[in-house]
């Protein structure tokens, strides 16, 4: 199923703030990721909106609520409403982070990272695939950011891996908050790329934190341009795999006032793409 994906390209994340400079430079992205919660049960308007950027865009749903690694399934009205959403826009794929959000019906209002354990992984690898065949399309998987690191048996490498034997997902590799994690938690982001299966990576996330210092952690804030260490780890990694279907910068806060900042970062990730042999199909 991930073999058969198409090439998306160089994307950015839609938001609002930059609506009308994407509007103005259509050719800047080849796609756009949309925040899947902005339009499940979404009102006509918005529904509306949805349709014109897909005129012009293939579109990819992206989640935060979905929290498969919470002890309770995904809600079923939620992956339906998703699975809606996915068939609406005609996306390739969805995707949603490693970790859990709710507890109880209670959103906690932050990506939680899991306890690394295998048994833990099985759950959130069976779990995972449950909601990928409901919803009918590949689902990626994104590792997320995480300051407080509790003593665990796998590292977070292994604890990715052993996810990924229990379902046939993808992976949504964020390289911002693989250098992140890497400098806050001391480990080696080469072997970390040596160690997870490349060949499930079918997208790429790209963003600008918080370096941090000797007293402060670097932090994933999506509010500067992509740093040179993140823009290497994409080199490496497209020249170790050719499962790279689409890289996506993303921004948050903090937008530069020349939209031709954010249409530079496109271009980059574009050409590390086609340099690597990246062929659209």
């Amino acid at each position: 199923m991930l073999a058969d994906l198409p090439y998306l390209g160089s994307g950015l994340g839609y938001r609002t703030e930059i609506s009308a400079e994407i509007d103005a430079c259509p050719e800047a992205a080849d796609w756009l990721e949309i925040i899947t919660e902005h339009y499940l049960d979404a009102p006509p308007d918005a529904r509306e909106s949805l349709r014109q950027l897909r005129r012009h865009h293939r579109l990819v749903p992206h989640g935060l609520e979905l929290s498969l690694g919470a002890p309770e399934e995904p809600a079923t009205g939620y992956v339906d409403a998703l699975a809606a959403l996915v068939a609406e826009i005609d996306a390739p794929w969805f995707s949603d982070h490693l970790c859990f959000t709710r507890a109880g019906g209670i959103s906690l209002g932050t990506l939680v990272p899991l306890p690394r354990l295998r048994g833990i992984a099985a759950d959130v690898g069976r779990r995972a695939q449950r909601v990928q065949d409901a919803v009918g399309v590949p689902l990626l998987l994104e590792n997320i950011t995480y300051y407080l690191d509790l003593p665990s048996p796998l590292t977070e490498a292994q604890f990715i891996t052993e996810v990924m034997e229990h379902c046939d997902c993808g992976l949504l590799l964020d390289l911002t908050n693989l250098d992140i994690n890497s400098r806050n938690h001391g480990y080696d982001a080469e072997q970390f790329l040596g160690t997870i299966p490349l060949e499930r990576v079918v997208q790429v996330h790209l963003a600008g934190g918080t370096e941090g210092d000797e007293d402060h952690m670097a932090t994933d804030t999506h509010s500067a341009p992509v740093p040179e260490a993140v823009w290497h780890l994409l080199g490496r990694l497209v020249n170790r795999t050719p499962s790279v279907r689409a890289t996506l910068v993303e921004r948050d806060q903090d937008f530069p006032d020349d939209f031709g900042e954010l249409s530079a970062e496109l271009s980059r990730a574009r050409g590390i793409l086609n340099a690597a042999g990246a062929v659209p199909r």
